[in-house]
């Protein structure tokens, strides 16, 4: 047999392939092969919106080459890639680094990878066993890359211990210096507890119950990584964060860039199985970032094993059109400490990069004299690099001071901060020069200081504050469901914003979204159609739910320290028949605020009669009602619209001039409705956004 064969430029070593692939995955193999064989990778994208396959999708976008794009691979590293497949990350390393050995037990995969890179000079693929190539690789490689592969050390080397195993035989490969790169699934990945099958087995739950099912592949805990580091002798190593996961990381933390609230919200990225959804995703990530577990429970880990790099965080936009694909990362400056930098990912983008000085200068001289400042650019072009170079701000983003406001139902706080952005973002409105993408979390506020750090779609025009202001807003709702407490009435009273200009905007924001992806689908546009069901067990439990379970009315006290679960009362016999609440209830001089749920499920409230000490409650005084739901104002009275299991009406006493000893009554009309009729209705209130 031929030890050697050449595809294109890329050599292919047969010399230990056994004559026959252990591992395939079927006729798509033999699909994707014809794919690689005739269309070059410009039209891969195309082909994947085509084909609509799962396997095509996972072995052919450029978003997987992100894993290890950010990593400061150079033309003076050799790199070893164990478990190359189809190539998915042969194509970005190949790039970077001066050599590339890859390794793979399938021979059909290895041409792929070779069919799709078969203009890299520098590659090399081994075919057959890695136990069986290991012995003749040499020992001068300054990166190896197990890109989804570490898991597979049991198949791969066997023994009592063998991931130990393959790490040490790993680390005689490395030149002095060198690094090891691993990534690898959490066992504990927040995804999984939410209801994802395992990557690998395609069952629920079996990396949390630690495999007791049995099977071939393992994946560990950061914990679990780290034991067998330290019985490897490993002492150098630097955990970072790929999300969603690493097959198709959109960022990548680190624990000196760790996600801040509010910013892991892209969580259904499972395309080829069918899921459960047992919780939302981003509110239980963003009470792991309060609490400093978001390490323990990452989706996935990338670990470099070795020296430290000096990215802190990269974020990459390359599901937009190629003029515009970039890469945001925050690394470690000699001079200044931490910087900011965005690169073109594509030559196409360079020009993009390259107006974002000019940008700066623009929108500088727009609101000087003002509160708002921009933050520096500097273009940097030498040899091998090409970015624009911005100052590291510290500071909370707007949206996350709103969102604090919003939790503490503070709509006068909010409304404050709201106003200011307009102050700020308004003033020289007639300048023809905007910023298009003036959203809440593109603005940093570091005590008085608010600083504009993201304004890469400005353009040359004046566009009106309300225009840029009514999609702010826009934006800002569709992030978060917990926004939909958000007073709108006040907002568009305060922008002036008729129904014809909204739906203008709304127009204007979908034309703007295909400017930026151009013709083809975004990440979440192909979840949509090819992604497996997603199935919410929440649904399927209220048909078993008893009817006295649901009918109920709990009572909570605020004394000064907010509500407690344990101080609450449920109020006996306050249902009169199907459809009517009617109770009286004593409040007493010390409490600041009630807060009454109605039920146990979405619904719709009327409110037929609500008295304090005998006098009507003045509902609709701005902050003596607040719910969390929305209020629809009819000719006869006042209705709420709960999209929630939960449903809560919180009074505030202390405007209603309370006495020793108050007595509340509350008569309401009440209806049981589905949560998406009630978020329908909901949405009708809301429709202007």
């Amino acid at each position: 047999m031929e030890n050697r064969e050449q595809i294109g430029k890329v050599w292919l070593d047969l010399s230990r392939y056994p004559g026959e692939d252990f591992y395939c995955d079927g006729a798509v193999e033999d699909e994707i092969l014809e794919i690689t064989r005739n269309y070059s990778e410009i039209e891969f994208q195309k082909i994947i919106e085509e084909k609509k396959s799962w396997p095509v999708l996972y072995h052919l976008s450029c978003q997987r080459e992100n894993i290890v794009e950010f990593l400061p691979i150079s033309k003076a590293d050799r790199v070893l890639e164990v478990g190359s497949g189809c190539g998915a990350i042969t194509g970005a390393l190949s790039k970077k680094a001066g050599s590339v050995t890859c390794v793979d037990l399938s021979k059909k995969r290895s041409m792929i990878n070779a069919y799709r890179h078969d203009e890299c000079e520098n590659v090399t693929i081994h075919v057959g066993n890695f136990k069986d190539i290991e012995p003749d690789l040499p020992a001068d490689y300054t990166y190896i890359c197990l890109i989804g592969v570490f898991e597979y050390g049991q198949s791969y080397i066997g023994g009592d211990k063998p991931f130990v195993e393959f790490l040490n035989i790993l680390k005689k490969h490395l030149a002095p210096g060198g690094r090891i790169v691993i990534a690898i699934e959490n066992k504990y990945g927040l995804k999984y507890f939410a209801g994802c099958m395992e990557d690998h087995l395609g069952t629920y739950f079996s990396g949390i119950e630690n495999y007791a099912s049995g099977g071939g592949v393992r994946t560990f805990s950061r914990q679990g990584l780290e034991a067998i580091f330290a019985e490897c002798g490993v002492e150098k190593y630097h955990f970072y964060y790929p999300y969603p996961d690493y097959k198709f990381m959109t960022t990548v933390y680190s624990d000196k860039r760790l996600p801040g609230m509010g910013e892991l919200t892209n969580n259904l990225r499972n395309f080829d199985r069918n899921r459960m959804l047992l919780f939302n995703e981003k509110n239980a990530f963003d009470g792991l970032v309060k609490d400093g577990l978001f390490p323990v429970f990452s989706n996935s880990y990338l670990i470099v094993l070795g020296e430290d790099i000096d990215v802190n965080y990269a974020r990459y936009s390359n599901d937009r059109a190629k003029e515009y694909q970039i890469k945001t990362v925050i690394c470690e400056s000699e001079s200044d400490g931490k910087e900011v930098r965005k690169y073109p990912l594509t030559d196409d983008a360079k020009e993009h990069v390259a107006n974002l000085p000019a940008a700066y200068e623009s929108l500088t001289k727009r609101y000087e004299g003002n509160g708002l400042k921009v933050n520096k650019c500097n273009l940097v072009e030498t040899d091998s690099e090409f970015y624009a170079a911005f100052e590291f701000v510290q500071g909370h983003t707007l949206s996350e001071l709103m969102d604090a406001c919003l939790d503490k139902q503070d709509f006068d706080g909010f409304m404050k901060l709201f106003d200011k952005y307009l102050e700020y973002t308004g003033h020289n409105e007639d300048y023809p020069i905007a910023d298009f993408d003036l959203v809440f979390s593109n603005i940093l506020v570091h005590g008085d200081d608010w600083t504009l750090i993201d304004y890469e779609w400005t353009f040359g025009k004046a566009i009106a504050i309300k225009e840029l202001a009514f999609r702010a807003v826009y934006c800002y709702l569709l992030e978060d469901e917990k926004r939909n407490c958000l007073p709108l009435d006040r907002i568009l009273e305060r922008l002036e914003i008729t129904e014809k200009e909204a739906e203008s905007y709304r127009e204007q924001e979908r034309d703007f979204q295909k400017f930026v992806t151009g013709k083809y689908l975004a990440m979440g546009e192909l979840r949509e159609i090819i992604g497996g069901e997603i199935y919410e067990p929440q649904r399927w439990l209220k048909s078993f739910q008893k009817e006295e379970d649901i009918f109920r009315v709990q009572v909570y006290e605020d004394l000064g320290n907010g509500y407690q679960e344990e101080t609450s009362v449920f109020i006996p016999d306050a249902f009169k028949g199907d459809n009517e609440i009617e109770f009286t209830y004593q409040v007493s001089g010390n409490v600041q605020n009630l807060r009454i749920d109605p039920a146990f499920d979405a619904c719709i409230c009327k409110i037929k009669e609500l008295t304090f000490n005998g006098e009507a409650v003045p509902v609709g005084a701005r902050g003596v009602l607040c719910v969390n739901g929305k209020v629809m104002k009819g000719k006869d009275g006042i209705s709420l619209v709960f999209p929630t299991k939960d449903p809560n009406i919180n009074l505030n006493i202390t405007k209603l001039q309370p006495k020793t000893d108050n007595s509340l009554y509350m008569k309401l009309e009440i209806v049981r409705v589905s949560v998406e009729m009630a978020e329908d209705m909901a949405n009708a209130v809301k429709k202007i956004f």
